[in-house]
């Protein structure tokens, strides 16, 4: 099976299944001499663990993270970085139900039909306890970019059609940011709105039903000069990037789809000079990219996330002979991703963000 691995000079390659021993992570390019916060990377993954609250699913991972190489004494060494997540309460026999039959919106029947073979025991390498492995290497890529005075902050923007106003970011008060989305598990940045979120998704889970959303990303402090044209523009990254998350069914940066509503005349990001004498615009309708370059303003996109596709009504479906069938969903599932979502966007757009600075460093003498 190709496409496990991500990125050019910084470059991940995941393995493991949802019901196997265990998942991880080879992290290769990273550089020498970087400070290892395994505190502040076992930080991560716990935003991603299941079994948060009673909007989550149910199963109990702790998720504690091994690196088996690349570090001495704390610090990275220049050489492949193993990380290892045990998997420790894998429920195979709730699955049992559809071995031989298709989830409506899975990825069994293109994974049978392609491989000739599918682990039914919650999707194998489709389900969604893959990208654990991609938090644990994204946190060392935020690590590296916080060298840079690069930070990044996701926040739950919407639940179904339910939306939070927009939030200024800036780095002057990034971390009374995410102390703030930390304190509801909906992981939405405006507590008012997050209430409504948690009450909606709550009658939403005792229905047996689920509900999609979206995640807001700001990544500020980037210089400019990060992604390289033609195909590999830092925003098609970033695009690539979110929409190989499990159940991402949209990305828009910038002003996305509403900006082809505008006329030039409202849409151009007018450029100012900055007390510090630093180049920026008046507006940022750009996202922070032009040209597939960052120029230097916060870089903003939204990913949408489609409703979890195992719900717990009957629904009608095929078997592996094409005989109608019925299937009713059972396990640990949960009713809206989103807020376990948040630290995966984060991780996936700094392994963009550390590969191209990485790369941005050998564009000019």
């Amino acid at each position: 099976m190709a496409g496990n691995s991500f990125g050019q000079l910084f470059r991940i390659t995941t393995f493991g299944e949802s019901h196997g021993e265990a998942i991880g992570v080879i992290i290769d390019g990273c550089p020498a001499g970087l400070d290892v916060d395994l505190n502040y990377i076992q930080g991560e993954l716990d935003k991603r663990k299941p079994g948060q609250s009673k909007i989550t699913t149910q199963r109990k991972e702790s998720d504690i993270v091994k690196i088996l190489s690349g570090m001495f004494e704390g610090k990275t060494t220049g050489t492949p970085i193993a990380m290892i997540i045990p998997n420790e309460d894998q429920r195979s026999k709730d699955y049992g139900h559809n071995v031989d039959v298709f989830r409506p919106s899975h990825a069994d029947y293109t994974y049978a039909t392609k491989y000739g073979i599918r682990d039914h025991r919650g999707g194998g390498r489709s389900s969604a306890r893959e990208t654990a492995a991609r938090v644990a290497a994204g946190a060392l890529a935020k690590l590296l970019l916080k060298t840079q005075g690069i930070e990044i902050f996701a926040h739950v923007s919407s639940v179904g059609k339910i939306n939070s106003p927009e939030i200024d970011i800036n780095l002057s008060h990034i971390n009374a940011l995410i102390n703030h989305r930390e304190l509801n598990i909906v992981r939405c940045a405006d507590l008012d709105t997050a209430d409504k979120m948690i009450e909606f998704i709550d009658s939403i889970r005792k229905q047996g039903d689920t509900v999609g959303g979206k995640v807001s990303c700001h990544i500020i402090g980037a210089p400019v000069g990060l992604g390289d044209p033609v195909f590999d523009k830092l925003h098609a990254d970033l695009g690539k990037a979110m929409l190989s998350i499990n159940a991402v069914h949209g990305f828009e940066f910038g002003s996305g789809f509403s900006g082809s509503e505008m006329r030039g005349s409202e849409h151009n990001d007018i450029f100012i000079k900055n007390a510090d004498g630093s180049v920026g615009t008046r507006t940022n309708f750009s996202g922070g990219i032009q040209g597939g370059i960052s120029n230097g303003m916060p870089i903003e996109f939204k990913v949408a996330f489609k409703p979890v596709a195992t719900i717990m009504h009957n629904q009608q479906t095929i078997d592996g002979e094409g005989n109608v069938a019925e299937i009713t969903g059972k396990g640990r599932h949960d009713p809206c991703v989103v807020p376990r979502a948040v630290p995966i966007v984060e991780a996936m757009a700094a392994l963009v963000l550390a590969d191209h600075w990485l790369r941005n460093r050998n564009s000019k003498l």
